[in-house]
Protein backbone atom coordinates (compact mmCIF):
# COMPACT_ATOMS: atom_id res chain seq x y z
CA UNK A 1 0.00 0.00 0.00
CA UNK A 2 2.72 2.42 0.60
CA UNK A 3 3.97 2.68 -3.25
CA UNK A 4 0.01 3.54 -3.71
CA UNK A 5 -0.48 6.14 -1.18
CA UNK A 6 2.73 7.88 -2.50
CA UNK A 7 1.64 7.35 -5.80
CA UNK A 8 -2.07 8.56 -5.50
CA UNK A 9 -2.39 10.64 -2.42
CA UNK A 10 -0.59 13.50 -3.99
CA UNK A 11 2.36 15.55 -2.42
CA UNK A 12 3.09 14.63 1.89
CA UNK A 13 3.98 18.72 1.95
CA UNK A 14 1.52 20.27 3.89
CA UNK A 15 -0.69 23.00 1.45
CA UNK A 16 -0.76 26.48 3.02
CA UNK A 17 -4.65 27.27 2.70
CA UNK A 18 -4.94 31.03 2.00
CA UNK A 19 -7.64 32.57 3.86
CA UNK A 20 -8.69 36.05 3.40
CA UNK A 21 -10.41 38.78 5.93
CA UNK A 22 -13.84 38.20 4.51
CA UNK A 23 -16.47 39.68 6.29
CA UNK A 24 -19.94 37.67 5.52
CA UNK A 25 -22.26 40.90 3.94
CA UNK A 26 -26.02 39.24 5.65
CA UNK A 27 -27.80 42.50 6.74
CA UNK A 28 -28.93 46.06 4.71
CA UNK A 29 -28.05 47.69 7.63
CA UNK A 30 -24.47 46.21 7.01
CA UNK A 31 -24.58 48.34 3.72
CA UNK A 32 -24.47 51.93 5.51
CA UNK A 33 -21.54 50.91 7.59
CA UNK A 34 -19.81 50.12 4.69
CA UNK A 35 -20.61 53.70 3.02
CA UNK A 36 -19.98 54.97 6.18
CA UNK A 37 -16.53 53.21 6.96
CA UNK A 38 -15.59 54.11 3.04
CA UNK A 39 -14.94 57.88 4.07
CA UNK A 40 -12.11 56.67 6.43
CA UNK A 41 -10.91 53.19 4.80
CA UNK A 42 -11.38 51.39 0.87
CA UNK A 43 -14.23 48.86 1.39
CA UNK A 44 -14.88 46.03 -1.05
CA UNK A 45 -17.60 43.99 -1.70
CA UNK A 46 -17.35 40.72 -3.16
CA UNK A 47 -20.89 38.96 -5.01
CA UNK A 48 -20.84 35.29 -5.29
CA UNK A 49 -23.32 33.35 -6.82
CA UNK A 50 -22.21 29.62 -4.83
CA UNK A 51 -23.69 27.78 -7.87
CA UNK A 52 -22.21 28.83 -10.56
CA UNK A 53 -18.81 27.50 -11.79
CA UNK A 54 -17.62 30.67 -13.62
CA UNK A 55 -18.43 32.86 -10.22
CA UNK A 56 -16.33 29.93 -8.14
CA UNK A 57 -13.25 29.99 -10.52
CA UNK A 58 -13.24 34.15 -10.54
CA UNK A 59 -13.35 33.85 -6.14
CA UNK A 60 -10.95 31.04 -6.08
CA UNK A 61 -7.99 33.91 -8.46
CA UNK A 62 -9.46 36.27 -6.67
CA UNK A 63 -7.98 34.41 -3.50
CA UNK A 64 -5.10 33.30 -4.51
CA UNK A 65 -3.91 36.40 -6.38
CA UNK A 66 -5.10 38.89 -3.25
CA UNK A 67 -2.03 40.34 -1.22
CA UNK A 68 -3.39 42.86 0.80
CA UNK A 69 -4.22 43.17 4.55
CA UNK A 70 -6.63 44.16 6.53
CA UNK A 71 -5.52 47.57 7.18
CA UNK A 72 -5.39 48.31 3.62
CA UNK A 73 -9.03 47.83 3.31
CA UNK A 74 -12.64 45.61 4.53
CA UNK A 75 -13.19 42.73 2.42
CA UNK A 76 -17.13 42.16 2.48
CA UNK A 77 -18.29 38.56 0.98
CA UNK A 78 -22.36 38.86 -0.32
CA UNK A 79 -23.57 34.88 -1.09
CA UNK A 80 -25.90 36.08 -3.50
CA UNK A 81 -28.54 33.03 -3.64
CA UNK A 82 -28.84 33.48 -0.18
CA UNK A 83 -28.95 37.15 0.08
CA UNK A 84 -30.33 38.54 -2.72
CA UNK A 85 -32.47 40.80 -1.40
CA UNK A 86 -28.97 42.87 -0.29
CA UNK A 87 -27.95 42.55 -3.61
CA UNK A 88 -30.52 44.20 -5.20
CA UNK A 89 -30.32 47.06 -2.29
CA UNK A 90 -26.58 47.59 -3.35
CA UNK A 91 -27.41 48.20 -7.45
CA UNK A 92 -30.29 50.37 -6.35
CA UNK A 93 -27.82 52.24 -3.29
CA UNK A 94 -24.79 52.53 -5.60
CA UNK A 95 -25.73 52.86 -8.62
CA UNK A 96 -24.31 49.59 -10.03
CA UNK A 97 -26.04 46.98 -12.13
CA UNK A 98 -26.19 44.19 -10.39
CA UNK A 99 -23.88 40.90 -12.20
CA UNK A 100 -22.58 37.85 -10.76
CA UNK A 101 -19.56 37.94 -9.72
CA UNK A 102 -19.04 41.48 -9.01
CA UNK A 103 -16.36 43.22 -7.50
CA UNK A 104 -17.39 46.86 -6.37
CA UNK A 105 -15.01 49.11 -4.53
CA UNK A 106 -16.60 52.12 -2.61
CA UNK A 107 -14.44 54.94 -1.29
CA UNK A 108 -15.99 58.33 0.24
CA UNK A 109 -19.50 56.89 0.14
CA UNK A 110 -18.93 55.80 -4.08
CA UNK A 111 -18.75 53.24 -5.94
CA UNK A 112 -14.92 53.87 -7.36
CA UNK A 113 -14.72 50.89 -9.50
CA UNK A 114 -16.50 47.73 -10.38
CA UNK A 115 -15.83 44.41 -12.51
CA UNK A 116 -17.06 41.49 -13.32
CA UNK A 117 -16.43 37.99 -14.20
CA UNK A 118 -12.97 38.07 -15.91
CA UNK A 119 -12.46 42.00 -15.22
CA UNK A 120 -12.77 41.24 -11.17
CA UNK A 121 -8.90 39.70 -11.07
CA UNK A 122 -7.40 42.35 -13.61
CA UNK A 123 -8.54 45.32 -10.95
CA UNK A 124 -5.59 46.69 -9.06
CA UNK A 125 -6.90 47.21 -5.46
CA UNK A 126 -4.08 48.69 -4.43
CA UNK A 127 -4.71 51.62 -6.82
CA UNK A 128 -7.59 52.43 -3.97
CA UNK A 129 -5.75 52.41 -0.92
Amino acid sequence: MGIFNKLFSGSTEEKKIKTLPWIPLTTLEQLQDIETKSNSKTQVIFKHSTRCGISRMVLKQFEADYHLTESHLDLYYLDLLNYREISNEIATKFKVLHESPQLLVVKNGEVEAYESHGGINSLDLSSFI
